[in-house]
């Protein structure tokens, strides 16, 4: 345990340069320290910063308290990539609200050691480092400005705050006394002396107090609300013309994102920011036109973006007219007949929404929210189920919706309004293999053919759809089986039905290291949709739309390839990253059967698509998409893409090999005679990974035709 005394906040950052603004810009930073003195308010607070350095697309090193372990100081950082985890072993901070409190945190070389007041606190290894140049800024109180809604503002004071150009030794910090000069100087310094909030040394000239942050008595006041303080490198101009700033800021975003060489451009991607989760929700066909919501996040947290086709390839941006604690749901027609989103309002619980346009742009949450029922002690469904990813839906006279998590739970009532009531389990039984009480998270649950399917996530599985019945208010699975197995990286499904009866599904495809796309400035992408049937083997069957082939160009045909054993045969006309191949092949005799995409001359990247005879699977081989080193975990979500990902597939007797591949920059989809569709995210390092070669091992293969298209992105950029 800690005794209150004074402590004194100190990170020594990682070896990169932080450009300075002016034209005679000193030499790159290789060391950098951040301090602050402190009182806390409270010792229960979570998440908030007392300083923080952040650069454009939201890398940041910050001084937190409590975000992982409570009462613990740690070294924040975008993803907890400097972060270490594991904190239990950690001294408790004990100070009370009335004492300065002195920490000391340095990132040198490739170990962080925090200290308080001059002894070691602890002291871990990390991997990495990130550099802070021009843009980047400072934050006090706020962790930094993509965080989640909740516990993300620190609540006190702050006498003295600095950063330092270098990594300062033990002695170094045990010498140093707020308000005082010290030496070696800082690089930035706000003492808050004479009632001001600037930088001392003129390095974050700009200071801006943000809520109701105040500076009184020599310290910066934080106070409960969302008070934080924010210093940037630009220092004052005369003001622009409004209208010119907001086009060349959409200029250069624009350009940016159209250098990213990963950026896809016929998959949907998010326009702008980063989205984590960019969960597809609320997919309906609305009066000739295809309506989807995406998940993203700003200063109201999580919001539902809207985009709207009828074609399914290219989409209009709509005005975001669901904001403010949107998580993952669905849209469905109430009795009335019009659009009503049931979807879970973070902080409330499940929650419904009817729309007032038949734009979808503008939506009345309904007063009556939640519709979590109301249990007390004794009920049986008190504190029995979650309030959590809903499905909401209107049969006969009644309104249902599915309420998602490790129980999940079904709810009805006659009207929108309720009262809604528990009306038991969801699931009737287990299929062998998965237990009943499996996470079931963004559920969709319809009816194809003559069964219902439900489509989920679970965190463990990842996504997964059931086939079975659907009767006496419960389901009943006879059948389950996964659409991702290496890493989950094809997750939280959603779908519609089209005027023409088609069932369309979308996925949200994770990125992977060295993402979220940070370099860039944004990160969000789906899948290809794809056309659901159902097989008389209660399989799902699957397709791109017909759609998909308005956007092909430049055509090649290969016919009567023969394949000898073990051998390849490159395309030599066909080299590109934004294409289509259609390959139908007799593959009896081959043990593996493929084609190898995005290869460079010299083979030291590629990436192989191929029919596995011998695993019964279709598989993405990513071992050597990349030579780039990338590092094992990303946000403890996905690891490294280098990997195999296969879906259980087997040709039947005779039966020939029907592959259609697409590859759109990072991205790389297949599928296999309609019945398993495989996703992959690939990242070649090399500008001329762009070849195509068939290849078969194990037996000769003889391939009936192939056909290659380039694709014409859709996205705007």
């Amino acid at each position: 345990m800690l005794r209150p005394t004074t402590c004194l906040l100190l990170f020594a950052l990682a070896p990169h340069a932080l450009s300075a603004v002016h034209a005679d810009a000193p030499a790159p930073i290789h060391e950098k320290t951040l301090v602050a003195w402190v009182t806390l308010e409270n010792l229960e607070q979570r998440g908030g910063s007392v300083l923080t350095l952040e650069k454009p697309g939201g890398e940041f090193d910050a001084i937190v308290f409590g975000e992982l372990t409570p009462r613990r100081w740690m070294p924040g950082s975008a993803h907890f990539a400097r972060t270490e985890r594991r904190q239990q072993s950690w001294p408790e901070e004990t100070a009370d609200s009335g004492t300065l409190v002195q920490i000391a945190i340095v990132y040198q070389s490739r170990r962080i050691t925090v200290y308080r007041n001059g002894r070691q606190y602890c002291s871990y290894a990390v991997g990495g480092q990130q550099a802070f140049g021009d843009g980047s800024h400072v934050l006090m109180g706020l962790r930094h400005l993509d965080a989640a809604p909740s516990n993300r503002f620190f609540v006190g004071t702050i006498e003295d705050a600095r950063v330092y150009d270098r990594a300062l030794t033990a002695q170094q910090i045990a010498s140093l006394v707020p308000n005082k000069v010290s030496t070696p100087a800082p690089l930035a310094w706000w003492d808050f002396e004479g009632g001001l909030a600037r930088d001392r040394m003129g390095r974050f000239p700009v200071t801006t107090l943000v809520g109701n942050a105040r500076v009184e008595g020599g310290r910066l006041h934080l106070q409960p609300g969302g008070a934080y303080l924010m210093a940037t490198d630009q220092p004052p101009q005369s003001r622009p013309d409004p209208d010119t700033q907001a086009a060349r800021i959409a200029r250069r975003l624009r350009e940016k994102l159209l250098s990213d060489p990963y950026r896809p451009g016929y998959h949907f991607v998010t326009p702008e920011g980063r989205c984590i989760p960019f969960d597809p929700n609320g997919a309906i066909y609305w009066k000739g036109r295809y309506h989807l919501f995406y998940i993203y996040q700003d200063e109201r947290g999580h919001n539902w973006g809207h985009i709207s086709s009828r074609d399914l390839f290219h989409w209009r941006h709509h005005p975001t007219g669901l904001v403010s604690g949107m998580f993952s749901g669905n849209c469905f027609l109430n009795k009335e007949g019009r659009p009503t989103m049931c979807y879970h309002q973070v902080g409330q619980g499940n929650a419904l929404a009817v729309a007032l346009d038949d734009e979808l742009n503008q939506w009345r949450k309904l007063p009556s929210n939640p519709i979590t029922p109301k249990t007390k002690p004794g009920d049986p469904f008190h504190n029995r189920y979650r309030s959590w990813d809903p499905f909401g839906w209107v049969e006969g006279d009644t309104y249902y919706a599915i309420f998602g998590g490790t129980r999940p739970a079904v709810v009805k009532s006659r009207s929108l309004e309720g009262p809604w009531k528990y009306v038991g389990d969801l699931m009737g039984c287990s299929v062998e293999g998965v237990s009943i009480n499996e996470d079931v998270s963004c559920p969709d649950l319809f009816r194809l053919g003559d069964k219902y399917v439900l489509l989920c996530i679970s965190h463990r599985l990842g996504c997964r759809y059931y086939v079975g019945e659907w009767k006496n208010e419960k389901f009943y699975p006879s059948y389950h089986a996964r659409m991702s197995w290496a890493d989950n990286a094809f997750f939280a499904p959603e779908s519609l039905v089209d005027d023409r009866g088609r069932r369309i599904m979308w996925a949200w495809i994770f990125d992977a290291p060295p993402g979220p796309r940070t370099d860039y400035g944004w990160s969000g992408t789906l899948s290809l949709p794809r056309v659901l049937t159902l097989g008389k083997d209660d399989k799902l069957r699957m397709e791109p739309p017909v759609e998909i082939e308005r956007l092909r160009y430049n055509g090649q045909s290969f016919a009567n390839q023969h394949i000898p054993a073990d051998s390849e045969k490159p395309l030599e006309t066909v080299r590109s990253n934004s294409l289509e191949l259609l390959i139908e092949a007799d593959v009896s005799q081959a043990k593996q059967f493929g084609v190898k995409v995005c290869c460079s001359p010299d083979g030291s990247e590629q990436t192989l698509v191929f029919y596995d005879a011998v695993d019964k699977k279709l598989k993405i081989d990513t071992t050597r998409s990349s030579l780039i080193k990338l590092p094992q975990t990303f946000e403890g979500l996905i690891k490294t893409p280098k990997k195999v990902e296969g879906g259980p597939f087997e040709l039947e007797p005779g039966e020939r090999l029907v592959l259609r591949v697409f590859v759109d920059k990072s991205v790389v989809e297949v599928f296999a005679n309609g019945r398993q569709a495989v996703m992959r995210r690939i990242y070649p390092s090399r500008k001329d990974s762009l070849g195509v070669v068939l290849f078969s091992r194990g037996g000769a293969a003889h391939v009936h035709n192939v056909k290659a298209w380039e694709m014409m992105p859709s996205n705007p950029y």
